[in-house]
């Protein structure tokens, strides 16, 4: 027996919300504007079921997925509760063209200044280095400047740290993004090693974005606690 037209576009509006982390952040933490996500979604929702939709219909389906989608039944909740921010102000960034030289360069630089903060992230084509702004002037030294991709001061090293169970939550770190993305901060570099996360911002909006994780971590804390008594 065939799907009746109801079920049809309840299954055809979960699909599109599985396929976006966004969309199910927005739904489980009930900041989503119900009628806005349904207008987004509309024209895929119809293009899938082949045939015209009314709105309130994507509507009520979103409304039946609110509860199903509550991050992993509390986990990233919890995750997210128990994470411990730090600032790391006055940062440098420099990335580099990713060389055997430069791979040698950029070793050097991090057993020669092992005390001082420095995070690595690396792709086929470029190395980027984050480190204390007061060692730039050493770390270009070591590197040649015909390779230098980009090169950036005041920034601001956001450090998250979570509880080991974050590494293997999937939409783990999609709400500490969301939240600074909503307050219009943007994200000049980001790097997750073990339990850390790592965030970059210019230093002008450090403030803010530590406000930002910082609401969220609070909000959870509270909900925790909330369900608890």
């Amino acid at each position: 027996m065939g799907k009746t037209r109801t079920e049809s576009i309840m299954s055809t509006v979960k699909e599109e919300v599985e396929l976006d982390l966004y969309l199910q952040d927005a739904l489980s933490r009930n900041y989503a504007n119900l009628s806005a996500l349904a207008r987004l979604i509309k024209p895929r929702v119809e293009a899938k079921v082949g045939q015209k939709t009314k709105l309130s219909s994507v509507v009520t389906s979103l409304k039946r997925l609110r509860i199903p989608y509550s991050r992993n039944g509390g986990t990233v909740n919890r995750l997210i509760a128990q994470s411990v921010i730090t600032v790391r102000t006055n940062v440098a960034k420099l990335s580099v063209e990713r060389t055997k030289s430069n791979l040698k360069a950029v070793s050097t630089i991090i057993s020669t200044h092992y005390e001082d903060f420095i995070q690595l992230s690396e792709t086929y084509s470029a190395i980027t280095l984050v480190f204390d702004q007061k060692i730039l002037r050493r770390v270009k030294k070591e590197l040649p400047s015909h390779s230098v991709l980009e090169e950036g001061s005041d920034y601001a090293a956001i450090i998250i740290h979570s509880p080991e169970e974050f590494v293997y939550t999937p939409g783990a770190l999609l709400p500490f993004y969301s939240q600074l993305s909503r307050r219009g901060i943007n994200i000049d570099n980001t790097v997750s090693c073990y339990t850390d996360t790592v965030i970059v911002v210019k230093m002008q909006d450090a403030g803010r974005a530590f406000e930002a994780l910082n609401e969220l971590i609070t909000h959870e804390k509270s909900k925790l606690e909330e369900n608890l008594d």
